[in-house]
């Protein structure tokens, strides 16, 4: 469906009420065009988390960490290993 809307004298339009607090995605394809998308967005702080082998490793420690529960530590123990 298209919509004719009007771009207001602070450069905004509004999508409307159901897209308010929503991340989009505004794609110029080439001058005067425009695509948008909603979507999830991905902070480029954190796309290393997003790689295939940074997803590998960390799906294997999370299986890891569901086959070996947290379990108390006896400190005792510990500091005689450490000093052998």
């Amino acid at each position: 469906m298209a919509v004719v809307k009007r771009v207001g004298s602070s450069g905004q339009i509004a999508l409307g009420k159901q897209y308010a607090g929503r991340d989009v995605l505004v794609d110029e394809t080439q001058p005067g065009v425009w695509v948008i998308k909603v979507g999830r967005f991905v902070p480029e702080s954190e796309r290393w988390l997003h790689e295939p082998n940074t997803r590998a490793t960390i799906g294997r420690a999370i299986d890891w960490a569901e086959e070996n529960p947290p379990f108390e530590t006896n400190l005792d123990e510990l500091e005689a290993r450490l000093k052998e």
